[in-house]
């Protein structure tokens, strides 16, 4: 009789526990349901590089789940990897890395997304033919998958000129013109110069773009990446410094043809198919051109009273050059969040964060949270 309670007993225990643990199952599908419904691709979800899940292949492993650094764009619904919050990917890709089936597979976002980003072919080509987009201003995220759109991108150049014989001796009319020389604009020059190409590469500015104003010692890649002609770096951690040290060995290479200072102005296609640029400095006239520009080139202007004045920065260098100031940081992204924290920390710093968002994204909410 004992042993007839104690098994009931273990029984309505074990019972119990499931109950829990199926009820708690439940309750997590459907708030991720919820999320999905709320941020779905179609509506809000990612205006550019995001994953492409098949259920067909996913063995619901989770691995792709805790390995997204953004936290939750992904979660697990019914037992299969799902999108929740698309709308915050930005292309890291460590999710189609890390899955063990290859189930997961990193595609662009209809460009009826976002009115910001580019309609580009899978090749990178525009609705203009032989003018190219790669990096940030295609809507591709990170240095790593800005250095690989430049690399295969020229790579399309070099084949689609094989096989139509497009590539023509004429000695004023390069093979290619790279506008940019950012990690998408180094790496499309290196793949050129690797190819043989007859190309030449401009920027408004100095070499290294964008990454050349980041603070000092910030991490721009967290994972190996491939250069032109250099190979993969197997580092897993690659500071601003590292980065640049490499691009300016890069900028001695006899086959490294850049020329610094020279804004782009207007680029016309004409009836012969060869594109004329010009530029602050010159003329050019190319076959196909590649745009490697980025998007932080050229700030974007409140149109206030004020904004000219000297004391009025559009990017924040070295944050340990501010103390005891009242600071006031517009803009709710990654940038000014990480300005904000990093001039906070400094001594006697008032600063405050204005955003015209009701709420940051919960992603950023941490960030504040934590600061």
């Amino acid at each position: 009789m004992d042993s007839t309670v104690s098994f009931l007993i273990a029984v309505a225990v074990i019972s119990f526990f499931m109950w829990r643990y199926l009820k708690g199952q439940k309750q997590k599908d459907a708030q991720a349901r919820a999320a999905m419904e709320k941020g779905k691709l179609y509506s809000e979800g990612p205006k550019s590089q995001h994953p492409h899940i098949d259920e067909t292949y996913c063995i619901g492993c989770a691995a792709c789940t805790m390995v997204c650094p953004e936290g939750d764009v992904l979660a697990m619904v019914g037992g299969k990897a799902a999108i929740v919050n698309g709308h915050k990917c930005i292309g890291h890709s460590l999710c189609a890395d890390v899955c063990p089936v290859g189930a997961i597979t990193m595609v662009m976002a209809s460009p009826s997304l976002g009115a910001d980003m580019a309609n580009l072919t899978p090749q990178y080509e525009t609705s203009i033919k032989n003018l190219f987009i790669i990096g940030e201003l295609g809507g591709l995220a990170l240095i790593k998958n800005a250095v690989n759109q430049g690399r295969d991108c020229i790579d399309n150049i070099s084949n689609r000129m094989i096989t139509f014989g497009s590539r023509r001796s004429v000695s004023d009319v390069f093979d290619v013109l790279i506008v940019g020389a950012g990690p998408a604009g180094i790496s499309a020059s290196l793949r050129a110069a690797e190819k043989k190409l007859n190309y030449l590469t401009v920027d408004e500015g100095e070499m290294g773009g964008t990454v050349a104003k980041y603070p000092r010692q910030k991490l721009v890649m967290t994972s190996p990446v491939e250069f032109p002609m250099y190979g993969k770096f197997n580092k897993t951690e690659l500071s601003k410094e590292d980065l640049l040290a490499f691009w300016n060995k890069v900028l001695q290479r006899a086959d490294f043809k850049f020329s610094r200072g020279e804004k782009v102005e207007d680029i016309k296609r004409g009836e012969d198919s060869i594109f004329t640029i010009a530029t602050t400095k010159s003329h050019y006239r190319a076959h196909a051109v590649v745009l490697a520009l980025g998007k932080s080139g050229s700030p974007r202007k409140l149109g206030v009273k004020g904004e000219e004045l000297p004391k009025v920065m559009y990017r924040l260098i070295e944050a340990d050059h501010y103390v005891n100031k009242r600071i006031l940081v517009v803009g709710g992204g990654d940038s000014a969040i990480e300005a904000a924290m990093g001039l906070a920390h400094q001594v006697g710093n008032q600063v405050t964060l204005s955003y015209r968002k009701e709420a940051f994204s919960a992603s950023r909410n941490v960030c504040a949270k934590e600061s």
